[in-house]
Parts: C-alpha cells; structure tokens; sequence
C-alpha cells in the first residue's frame, strides 16, 4: 500500500476521480437550483391565476397568503411561509417567462433581488452577479451601497439603460470612474482621525471586500511599491494588475481634496511603470486617485489635453443616501 501511494500516476488519478465528483457535485447543485426556482415560478403562477381568475373574493384576498401558508407549512413542512410565497408571486409578475431566470442564479438570489422596486437596478444587479458569479452576501452589500445609481451617475439616458441590462463591463480607465467608491466595511468610527496609512492598512485588512467594491478582474501585487529616480524615492500606496485590460493599475489614497501636485505625481508612476515595469505584453498603466473630496473644474484643467490613463474619484467610508442617488438617476432619464 505504501508502494503504491508512491506512485505519482496513483496520485495523478485521485486528482482525476476528485475532479469528476467535484464537478458531478456541482452539476447537481446547480440542476437542484434550477429545478426549485421553476417550482417556485410555478407557484408564483398558481397564485396569481388563482386571484386573477375569478375564484378569490375581495375580502378574501388579506387571507389568501395566511391560509396557503399554514395549510402548505401542515402539508410538505417549511418553506411555505407567507413571505415567501409573497416572493413568488412576485417572482411570476416579475418575470412572467420562467425562461428569463437564469439558472446560474439560485432563489436566494431572486428573493434578494426582488426587493429592488427599481425594474432598471433590478436588471443591472440581476446582468451583475451573473457576470461577477456573486454570492448572496456580494449581492446584499452591492444593493446597500448603491452601485448601480453610483455607476449611473454621469452617463446619459442611453448608457443607464445599456448598463441596465449588460451590467458593468469594464473596457477602460473611464470604467473605473464611481461617484463615489464606498469603503463601509472598514468600519472606521465617525469622526475618527485617520491618517493614509490607516486608510492603506485597512483595506490591506479587509482587501477581499476592497476588490468587492473594485470590481472583477483585479489581482493585487503589493502595497507601497518603490519607486527609485533620481535618487530619490517615491512610493505608490496600492498596485493591482487587471486581468481583462492586462495592465497596472495604480492607486494613491488621499485624505482631503485632491490637488494638482498629486495629479502631477500620479503621471510620475504612470510614466515609471510604462518605461521600466511594462512587458511588452501589458497596455499601458491605469492611475487611480481616490481622495475624500475633489473639485472637478480642477481635475479637469489640472488633465486638459492629457492622454494619461488617469481617473480621480472620491471615496466616502458610509453607505451612501440611497434614495438621493435615486433621484439623480431618474433626473438624468427623465430629461
């Protein structure tokens, strides 16, 4: 037996044997998935052909949900609360071709997704975790911190309601551009002191849920970064790599306004990473500026005329006024 555990073609086919069970496991999940949504689906549809046809009394319909769900909960156990098929009824009125839902999604998902009144946010966040493969958590968090109205802001009527329904795809520098990225889960106290070393080593902390926040496609390479010329050294507070784009980005935290020395300094590290750091495979650096407050007339001058990959945000460490993001969004449709 020990000779055998030796033998790197036995170990070869342990690999092999997990793989396939691993992923029959995962099949099966995922067709159990999709199975209960279309039942759920069908539920939903009962219901609403139910009330819909002629068969429940006005003064009965309060009653409905509460008789179905103690008279199903007897019947087949949980499941079955008045919540629940609450949602599925919505999920039938909602998506009234079972086809639309995708089976990539389980009924958690739609059960969070629901609860979006906004049909154009449903859509994205729906187009979203299909995309980034979220779990319920990353959906929860998305929806509380307002991406999709953070992402809608400044684009025009056409680019919200293509973002709607393909989600965030993320093409170039101008993809990174949020108003403004939401670091809630630094938990930072109101009206702490915090220095940029403090902001930097938090989200090294918690770096899972900064490139939550980030978006797909970001592989950390380090944090401080050395930058020698001259020398003299510099040193660049955050480098990712972008898988998709294939290139460095680079990011600089800033307590405070951003002003143009930091705008000049930020060219510095893309103009280094460009001549001694790029492969000859890689496109060129993204710079990204993340400060609390900036002045865009400002930015805007300070980068007139600049071909630099160069994107400054504001960043803000609480969930934003969610219905204030709402309003804007609907301004810019309805123009």
């Amino acid at each position: 037996m020990s000779d055998l555990r030796k033998n790197i073609e036995y170990h070869q086919l342990i690999e092999k044997i997990g793989e396939s069970y691993q992923s029959a496991k995962g099949r099966v999940i995922t067709a159990v998935n999709t199975e209960m949504l279309k039942a759920y689906w069908d539920i939903g549809k009962h219901i609403v052909d139910f009330e819909q046809g002629g068969r429940l009394k006005a003064e009965y319909g309060k009653a409905l949900l509460v008789n179905l769900s103690k008279d199903l909960t007897l019947r087949y156990g949980k499941g079955f609360s008045r919540s629940n098929l609450n949602y599925m009824r919505l999920l039938y009125g909602k998506y009234p071709k079972c086809e639309t839902l995708s089976h990539k999604l389980s009924w958690s998902h739609y059960y969070e997704l629901l609860k979006v009144e906004d049909d154009l946010a449903r859509e994205f966040y729906e187009q979203q975790a299909i995309n980034d493969n979220w779990t319920i958590r990353e959906l929860k968090r998305q929806k509380q911190s307002g991406l999709f109205h953070r992402l809608a802001i400044g684009k025009d009527k056409d680019e919200i309601l293509r973002l709607s329904k393909e989600g965030q795809i993320v093409k170039s520098e101008e993809d990174f551009t949020r108003n403004p990225y939401v670091f809630e889960f630094l938990n930072f106290p109101e009206n702490y002191q915090y220095t940029e070393s403090d902001l930097e080593k938090a989200i090294i902390d918690n770096l899972q849920k900064f490139l939550l926040e980030m978006g797909k496609g970001f592989a950390f390479i380090g944090r401080q970064q050395r930058i020698t010329l001259n020398n003299r050294h510099y040193f660049v507070d955050l480098v990712f790599y972008h898988v998709k784009l294939k290139c460095y980005v680079l990011i600089d935290l800033k307590i405070g306004e951003v002003v143009h020395e930091h705008i000049g300094q930020m060219k510095l590290y893309l103009g280094y990473y460009t001549k001694e750091i790029n492969e000859e495979t890689d496109n060129e650096p993204i710079g990204l500026i993340l400060s609390e407050e900036k002045d865009d007339i400002m930015v805007e001058y300070a980068m007139l005329n600049d071909n630099s990959k160069l994107v400054v945000s504001k960043y803000q460490l609480y969930l934003p006024e969610i219905e204030q993001l709402r309003n804007k969004v609907k301004e810019i449709i309805e123009k």
